[in-house]
């Protein structure tokens, strides 16, 4: 008898090790499974200027009725343009606050001169684009360019990687949110 109760807590204590191990076996294997999945996640949130880019052009040719040779056209100048004004922001936003209001002045007026330089360098080249594309899709471009930066800041407001939830169109002002370009509500 004693020696059968012996066997039996023998094979009790084996099937609780076993479990044990088992136990932890599948406690490593979750762990690495969770860390893979969340080392996936955010390399998934990392900002990329060429997706960025790509989303901001599927966009607007989708939302302007943009053809291929349409696109073809309007795109090199819009990246043309976009190129140009990082450079005028680049000596906007120094990071520096100026020494003295002699020199915080002189940082205004610099401040405002680009800003002018700014939309100078938009009025011609909407008129570039005028000349290789119809002005009501050049408007409808300049329109979901704009809902679109609009809706990416509201989606890393949110903590949305695109700024557009999936399935769906922005809510923005263009597409029935908001108020809308040239018409009083």
């Amino acid at each position: 008898m004693q020696c059968l109760t012996m066997q039996k807590s023998t094979h009790i204590w084996l099937t609780m090790i076993f479990k044990i191990k088992s136990m932890k076996r599948l406690t490593t294997i979750l762990f690495c499974l969770v860390m893979a999945i969340s080392v996936s996640a955010q390399e998934q949130r990392k900002f990329s200027p060429e997706k960025f880019q790509a989303d901001l052009e599927a966009y607007i040719t989708r939302e302007a009725h943009f053809d291929q040779q349409e696109a073809a056209k309007y795109f090199p100048l819009l990246r043309e343009m976009q190129a140009k004004q990082r450079a005028i922001y680049a000596r906007m936003y120094k990071k520096e606050k100026p020494s003295g209001d002699a020199k915080c002045a002189e940082a205004i007026a610099n401040y405002d001169k680009a800003n002018i330089e700014l939309k100078q360098l938009d009025q011609t080249y909407h008129k570039k684009m005028m000349k290789v594309v119809p002005a009501s899709k050049v408007f409808d471009a300049m329109k979901a360019e704009n809902d679109f930066h609009r809706n990416m800041m509201k989606g890393f407001q949110h903590g949305f990687q695109h700024g557009f939830q999936q399935g769906g169109r922005p809510n923005g002002p263009f597409n029935g949110g908001g108020k809308q370009w040239g018409k009083r509500r």
